[in-house]
Formats: structure tokens, C-alpha cells, sequence
């Protein structure tokens, strides 16, 4: 690996890190078993050039990825996890429940249903740990 690769996987790593501090080891197994490629392209991308700038803060950056995997229907694992991931950087319950209602009115009720499905889980899983 180029340090400029290593460089993008390790920012990304530590930045989903402070999202779920379980999740860096469990995801780089993950994508690595498919090809080391897709942990630096996807997760470098995303996590590296976009979440870490600094235009926004994180908190309200998972609110907004919330709103958008909510109100895309199609990611519920992805919703789940940011919703956890969103109470782990501030955002509270009550917070992912105006999101849901928010979501309601411009996406539709059954993406704000798929929402609630997901807030359950995430809501028991937080408490959990």
C-alpha cells in the first residue's frame, strides 16, 4: 500500500471509529475479505474526503445521513447503524424522532415506518451498551 492509501484507511478507520468504536475492526475484516481496494476507496471516499471536512460537524452530519437513508427506504442496516452512530456523537432520541417526523412529510410514511423500524433497534442497542 501507498502511504497516501494507508494514510485515507487509517483516517477513515478512526473517524467511523468515533461513529461506533466496535465498528472499525469488524468493518476493515469485512471489506478486506473482498479485496483491501474497497476499504480505501469507498470507506477513504466517504469517510476521509467527505465526513471528516470541516464545514459541518459530525453530529449534525449524522443527522443528515439519517434523513437521507431514511428517506432513501433502500439501506436499513446503514439506517440502523447511523442511527446508533448518531446517538453516539450527541444526537438524542428525541432528535431521531423529529427526523422521522420530518422524514414523513417528504419522503412518505412508509420510509418514515422503515425509520421507525430502524430507531427501535438502534434505541435497544444503545441502551445495551
Amino acid at each position: 500500500m501507498t502511504n497516501r492509501t494507508e494514510d485515507r484507511r487509517e483516517q477513515a478507520l478512526a473517524l467511523l471509529g468515533k461513529l461506533d468504536p466496535n465498528a472499525p475492526e469488524k468493518v476493515a475484516k469485512r471489506l478486506d475479505r473482498l479485496s483491501p481496494d474497497f476499504l480505501e476507496l469507498i470507506l477513504g471516499f466517504s469517510f476521509a474526503d467527505i465526513v471528516a471536512r470541516p464545514g459541518i460537524d459530525l453530529k449534525t452530519r449524522e443527522m443528515l445521513t439519517v434523513a437521507a437513508l431514511m428517506a432513501m427506504g433502500t439501506a436499513s442496516s446503514q439506517l440502523e447503524f447511523h442511527i446508533r452512530a448518531a446517538l453516539n456523537v450527541g444526537v438524542t432520541r428525541e432528535e431521531v424522532i423529529e427526523i422521522l417526523l420530518q422524514i414523513a412529510v417528504y419522503a412518505g410514511v412508509p420510509a418514515c415506518m422503515n425509520g421507525i423500524t430502524a430507531a427501535e433497534a438502534a434505541f435497544a442497542a444503545h441502551a445495551q451498551s
